[in-house]
């Protein structure tokens, strides 16, 4: 939104009644949409303006010309404005401004700015835009719990010729000479002629309502690591280690023990005298170290010392009752290679924690994601899921994430969040004809991050943030305006959390750049292939004053910490 920023001040009461207003009936006569929970929309129309009031003989179909104003001073209860006109082509080359009355105190506010919002839209070519339902507007002004309002349009002024041959000019809304309109504006005193101005200007007031509350568990969704915590490994245990354990072996050679008490066995004395032992480990004495496959050998092959029948497969001596032999199948070191020493311990099921965070240190250098933070869905901040139109559409990948603020305004509450996204997409739905909110995700000044189109948070939702790119883009709007204000660290934190996680979901470096094509604007003709910050403010593919000064300079710090949280 190109900025007419120096016009967000206060005027005094007399000076702001200077142009007059069209005084509106009241509430009986607005155009109203209702619901119990989804809030409801009043439309005022913008009526030509003469120096005595109401002049009614001054329209004329296809643009009328000269000011236009109305006034309301009660109205059922709005919290959020906005302008709005029939085509979204037309361009709006006028000022406008509002004031409002507090519910309550019944304090007028003073006459506030209401932003151009050409560029925060569906691309020019898509259906979004060439909808019947669509329409141009300003951007939506958060104005608080109010029951009165006042509204102008001042149309820009042209120079013409005087009869001296010399140009006068009249100051144009942002306090330059404005351009010749040519035929298309109307003549006006003092040699200058003023702008058109679109058809079916009026005047929207919106009411969130109040939001039901969420389905249990789906207020919110929780943080995520970016990859599994490795899980703590468990000690081997004796009764869980490989049915032949070896360790207690090593000190009582099995064959030695039979020389000594037999110094002259024969062949049948081995089978008597092996109960007269010391009982072997669990598992056999197979597994004992230094031993030859002569004594006690339960390999599955005949001994050497013992007959043919101690390997027929009968629990033995040795064995505690119950258990059975070891499966020969199974996988076991060669008794000729246990000789020099104790066998290896089998390998854990748990990998050790150094093998385990090497692993998910490779996997995240290869990936580069990042967690995904907190985000509160649709549901939890109320969203009326009955006005939006139904499906979804989706870009093949997000290349790059546009960075906006809203510019509706610093006055609110992070408590008031969730009914200013409920304003702003009643406002994109219901006013501009849009087929669903605008942005991707909206953060508070508070760091709070929300869900904004619907379609899925961790897919390629194709919005309606940056005309010409939102294809293989995403938009993120900080709630406010920042153009003279510094953001909230929060805020700015929240940026860079949001976009290392989305941005690592489609393997985008948030240092990197990248080209899109644009679809067609006021900086880069359609089909133009344009290098972009993967991480990028809106003024980098728009000429416009978004995402705020202040606020743009924090993108650089905001690129670094996503890619430190993608582990780059």
């Amino acid at each position: 939104m190109r900025a007419y920023l120096a016009s967000s001040i206060g005027v005094a009461c007399t000076a702001a009644l200077a142009l007059p207003l069209a005084l509106y009936p009241g509430p009986a006569h607005a155009r109203a949409e209702r619901a119990a929970t989804s809030g409801s929309t009043q439309s005022l129309p913008l009526l030509p303006l003469a120096s005595g009031g109401l002049d009614r003989g001054v329209a004329a179909s296809g643009g009328d010309t000269g000011d236009r104003g109305v006034a309301a001073p009660d109205v059922r209860p709005f919290s959020l404005v906005g302008v709005v006109w029939d085509r979204p082509s037309a361009g709006l080359r006028a000022r406008v401004q509002v004031r409002t009355r507090a519910v309550g105190s019944g304090e007028w506010s003073p006459w506030r700015e209401l932003l151009p919002y050409e560029d925060e839209a569906p691309d020019p070519d898509s259906p979004e835009r060439r909808s019947a339902r669509a329409h141009g507007g300003t951007a939506p002004l958060w104005v608080g719990d109010s029951d009165g309002v006042q509204a102008r349009v001042r149309a820009e002024r042209t120079a013409t010729a005087d009869a001296d041959g010399r140009a006068a000019a009249d100051e144009g809304a942002d306090g330059r000479a404005a351009a010749d309109e040519g035929a298309d504006g109307r003549a006006v005193a003092g040699g200058v002629r003023a702008a058109a101005l679109p058809a079916g200007l009026r005047l929207e007031l919106v009411d969130p309502g109040e939001a039901p509350a969420p389905p249990p568990g789906r207020g919110a969704l929780r943080a995520l690591p970016a990859h599994p915590v490795p899980p703590r490994p468990v000690p081997p245990h004796p009764a869980r280690t490989h049915p032949v354990p070896t360790r207690p072996a090593p000190p009582q050679p099995v064959p030695t023990r039979p020389a000594r008490t037999h110094p002259v066995p024969s062949r049948p004395a081995p089978p008597r005298s092996a109960p007269t032992h010391p009982a072997p480990t669990p598992g056999g004495a197979g597994a004992a170290p230094g031993a030859k496959p002569s004594a006690g050998s339960s390999s599955g092959k005949p001994s050497a010392g013992l007959p043919s029948g101690s390997s027929s497969g009968k629990p033995s001596a040795g064995l505690p009752s119950g258990k059975p032999s070891p499966d020969p199948s199974s996988p076991r070191p060669s008794p000729s290679k246990t000789t020099a020493g104790p066998l290896p311990s089998p390998a854990p099921s748990t990998q050790p924690p150094s093998a385990l965070g090497a692993e998910v240190t490779k996997a995240s250098a290869a990936g580069h994601t990042a967690p995904r933070p907190r985000i509160i869905t649709r549901a939890g901040w109320g969203a009326d899921e009955k006005i939006r139109e139904k499906g979804h559409v989706y870009s093949k990948t997000v290349k790059v994430a546009f960075i906006h603020h809203t510019v509706t305004g610093n006055k609110y509450s992070c408590s008031q969040a969730p009914s200013v996204l409920r304003s702003i997409y009643r406002y994109h739905v219901k006013s501009l004809g849009w087929r669903d909110y605008g942005y991707n995700f909206t953060i508070d000044k508070c760091g709070k991050i929300y869900e904004g189109r619907s379609g899925g948070v961790a897919k390629a939702v194709r919005g309606a943030h940056t005309l010409g790119f939102n294809t293989n883009s995403m938009g993120v709007a900080v709630l406010g305006t920042f153009s003279t204000k510094k953001p909230p660290a929060k805020a700015v934190k929240a940026i860079a959390k949001l976009t290392a996680w989305k941005l690592g979901l489609f393997k985008r470096n948030p240092r990197g750049t990248t080209h899109l094509v644009s679809g067609g604007g006021n900086k880069y003709k359609k089909g133009t292939s344009v290098k972009l910050h993967v991480i990028a403010g809106h003024r980098d593919g728009f000429a416009t004053e978004c995402p705020g000064k202040r606020l743009y300079k924090k993108l650089g710090s905001v690129r670094k910490t996503a890619a430190r949280l993608q582990g780059r």
